[in-house]
């Protein structure tokens, strides 16, 4: 293939992902009540983090009941808020929804060029690095998120402030706590990366798991400002698992 012939396939697979991306965003736009029903799902004393730590504790003789105890009101501020936030969340919940299929576009482009070798490991990393981004998303939306809501919902410096909590406040923080999540979840496919250019290997990970996991902390404790060990411990053994994984598939 020629240049421009190699210019058209890519505008082809680029049409391609464009077309399903706006098909995705108007299923997504029609489905209004479904879309935020699940996205304002954690918002709920009923959401099933809140009952399932409710029944784990009820099982264990403690009272649990405060952790559901609480209401916080979303609000919209400006006329053109809810709009605009639909348009939005539409469009970010087609992005997901098809990235399967944009991959698999992607990959049919690319894969001319790779040796059958080339193909095979190229077919792995892809198809674990979308495995382990929504694995990161649903632990984001069913644990990370709706604690850290939970807290910074109901925190209050003085009873007589309360909180106003924006409609557009809360799906900013569950896209920039779900796409950090992804991303985090990235680790072992970093780490293969980097075992791949002799950057680093399983006895330097291993020298230096300590600090790994002091670094782990920090960064568990920055996405769940909540002050107590449950939920730190919930978000720092995911990636502590990663970490580890991570070693073992890093050359020796």
């Amino acid at each position: 293939m020629t240049f421009w012939d190699h210019l058209e396939a890519l505008r082809s697979v680029i049409l391609k992902i464009l077309a399903a991306a706006m098909a995705g965003f108007i299923i997504a736009f029609c489905l209004k009540q479904p879309l935020f029903n699940l996205i304002l799902a954690p918002s709920s004393p009923d959401f099933i983090l809140y009952r399932w730590i409710s029944d784990v504790a009820g099982m264990m003789g403690a009272d649990a009941s405060a952790l559901r105890d609480f209401n916080v009101d979303l609000f919209s501020t400006t006329l053109t808020a809810q709009f605009m936030i639909h348009m939005k969340m539409a469009f970010y919940f087609s992005l997901v929804v098809i990235m399967p299929y944009s991959l698999y576009l992607l990959f049919g482009f690319v894969s001319p060029a790779l040796y059958q070798n080339e193909r095979s490991s190229t077919t792995k990393v892809v198809v674990w690095s979308y495995i382990l981004f929504m694995t990161g998303i649903v632990l984001d939306y069913l644990v990370i998120f709706p604690l850290a809501f939970r807290f910074l919902g109901t925190y209050q410096v003085s009873e007589s402030i309360p909180n106003v909590i924006t409609l557009e406040s809360y799906t900013d923080l569950l896209i920039t706590l779900t796409l950090l999540m992804g991303i985090l979840f990235e680790l072992p496919i970093l780490a293969w990366f980097l075992g791949k250019l002799g950057i680093v290997n399983a006895a330097f990970m291993k020298k230096y798991r300590r600090h790994a996991v002091l670094v782990i902390l920090i960064i568990a404790a920055i996405i769940t400002p909540t002050t107590d060990v449950f939920t730190l411990s919930i978000v720092t053994l995911p990636i502590y698992l990663l970490y580890e994984l991570s070693i073992a598939i890093v050359p020796k």
